[in-house]
């Protein structure tokens, strides 16, 4: 079951340039998953924002960089606090920092991934994660023929020596690009050794225990509902 997040109230004389809250206050609100989602997609926008040297945007305007209607955004910015002022919009940077507080980013992620074939090589190799706050810190397999390979700047260490390499390296997140068959019993050995935080790309369904966050990317269930959607498209009388 997935778990919704927490977000990270501001105080009340919080003011643009104080310090982000990084510690998990119990009163604060739940944000939903959906919004959850969509908070990434505003992120992404304000950080694009910075990139430009934008300092204020509209509402209006930020909907759009994240393809969602300005009432969603509102709704959705209400769980982090409302950072808006009427005819002038958000501070760019400060609601991006509230933003990244509330989605956990203010946090050292450190990440291990478990599979280093064709999609855990591409995952390690992925310049996009460290600035968005994720640090890959090991890559494991358990075939004799990959282990000791380089991928990027990490060599990859035997699976074997799972939990001593998530010890050793302080990951406390783990990616789980396996087959199908040996996916759960790796995954039981990552949750065994501490780990709470975990993404799987293996075609199965996992079973975790309700204190551990799995989330899982099934990208040949995508394209199937990708298919159907476009099947929909192609017959005269169908809405998509």
């Amino acid at each position: 079951m997935e778990k919704n997040v927490t977000a990270l109230e501001p105080s009340a004389e919080a003011v643009p340039g104080d310090a982000v809250p990084t510690d998990r206050d119990p009163a604060a609100k739940q944000i939903p998953p959906a919004a959850v989602a969509r908070m990434t997609l505003y992120l992404r926008a304000l950080n694009s924002l910075l990139g430009e040297g934008v300092e204020r945007v509209s509402s209006e305007a930020l909907a759009e960089a994240s393809g969602v209607s300005s009432s969603t955004l509102r709704k959705d910015l209400s769980y982090v606090g409302s950072y808006g002022t009427r005819g002038v919009g958000y501070e760019v940077q400060y609601l991006s920092r509230h933003i990244a507080a509330a989605l956990g980013l203010t946090h050292d992620w450190k990440v291990a991934i478990v599979g280093a074939g064709n999609l855990g090589k591409a995952l390690a190799r992925y310049g996009g994660f460290e600035s968005r706050g994720f640090d890959v810190v090991a890559i494991l397999d358990a075939d004799p023929m990959i282990i000791g390979n380089e991928v990027g700047w990490l060599r990859v260490s035997n699976a074997a020596n799972l939990e001593v390499v998530l010890k050793r390296t302080g990951a406390n997140m783990v990616v789980l690009a396996l087959p199908a068959a040996v996916a759960q019993d790796v995954c039981d050995r990552v949750i065994n050794a501490g780990i709470r935080s975990i993404l799987s790309f293996a075609p199965v369904l996992l079973q975790v225990p309700p204190h551990v966050n799995l989330r899982k990317v099934d990208m040949a269930t995508e394209l199937q509902i990708l298919a159907y959607h476009a099947q929909r498209a192609q017959t005269p009388g169908q809405a998509v």
